[in-house]
């Protein structure tokens, strides 16, 4: 699927996650068993069209996956384990925390990456983002200061991936604050120039050139 999918997708620079140009946005971890937490994740249902975000799913904080990636990952803060899923394409804008992201690939997907320091001005070209593959399994962690959003699907039954963050990350600001970048609890976002329905919400357009899509 790797092969097919950096042949249909030369708009952008495509690796498989494993590649070294990896090691800058994040690093993949072998020693968590995610069997249960994606058997828990398939019985949830894609949406028919859109994605959706959970950042707390009760049934994946009581397996064991969940005290491993607090402990190992988050020095035993209170931690978060959601879910995204569904349909998307595109890189349609670009999020970073004050803190690393754990991600499985409870289906294959695409994650665009670019990173934080490559923010002039509040400005960034889509050209320095980098597109990665995950095969199904794959766990995932995605450094701070690295520039995600929402996965990317390869097949027409969509995407899931189980995202695991300090408990409370993307939830509703009980503040206002001056950064109007920081649009969600531990949550800074830009919206690419052409992703209306973001800027329309108040997300700040800070992504310009072309708004890559994913292909398969």
């Amino acid at each position: 699927m790797f092969k097919e999918l950096k042949k249909l997708n030369n708009q952008i620079e495509f690796f498989h996650v494993s590649d070294k140009e990896f090691s800058s946005f994040g690093r993949v971890i072998e020693n968590l068993d995610t069997a249960g937490i994606i058997e828990a994740a398939k019985k949830i249902p894609n949406p028919e069209s859109g994605s959706l975000y959970q950042p707390s799913i009760e049934n994946f904080e009581t397996l064991k996956i969940a005290s491993d990636i607090r402990n190992e990952f988050f020095g035993s803060l209170p931690t978060q384990i959601g879910y995204c899923f569904g349909h998307n394409n595109f890189l349609n804008g670009a999020e970073w925390h004050a803190s690393s992201e754990i991600n499985v690939a409870v289906t294959p997907l695409v994650l665009i990456l670019g990173h934080i320091w490559d923010i002039e001005n509040g400005i960034i070209d889509s050209s320095k983002f980098k597109a990665f593959y995950l095969p199904a399994g794959t766990v995932a962690e995605v450094y701070s200061t690295s520039l995600h959003f929402c996965p990317c699907e390869v097949s027409e039954a969509g995407f899931g991936c189980v995202v695991g963050l300090p408990a409370g990350t993307n939830t509703d600001l009980e503040i206002q604050c001056e950064n109007k970048l920081l649009f969600r609890k531990n949550k800074w976002l830009i919206a690419h120039m052409d992703n209306k329905a973001l800027i329309n919400k108040g997300v700040v357009a800070g992504i310009t050139g072309e708004n890559f899509e994913i292909k398969y």
